[in-house]
């Protein structure tokens, strides 16, 4: 099963270098035991863009679709035999990160 875990960020939106040597060691520790898909950070909200093609024209508006003090920081897929396996891995990355994660599994298509 893969499951994605959201890392959630906040105004300061800066990881220290304790939390970044923290999560590239956790990266390596998933590599290393095969649960590694792939993990990425996000940039900040203000330089997203909202894409709206529900009606005739497609509506494109800059900054973030909802405005929050709190959004999506990065992420990490994993692959977990089960969601038990899964919540472990995630309390591993939110110590190692130092923030608070969601985990959610993908739908099997």
């Amino acid at each position: 099963m893969q499951f994605l875990i959201s890392v959630m960020g906040d105004e300061t939106g800066t990881a220290t270098p304790e939390e970044l040597a923290a999560t590239a060691e956790f990266n390596q520790r998933l590599e290393a035991a095969g649960q590694f898909v792939f993990v990425d950070g996000l940039a900040a909200p203000s330089t997203a863009t909202v894409v709206d093609a529900r009606g005739e024209a497609p509506v494109i508006t800059d900054g973030p679709f909802l405005e929050t003090k709190e959004y999506l920081a990065g992420f990490w897929i994993i692959e977990a035999p089960d969601r038990e396996t899964a919540l472990r891995l995630a309390a591993e990355g939110s110590k190692a990160c130092n923030g608070v994660v969601e985990v959610r599994p993908f739908q099997t298509l």
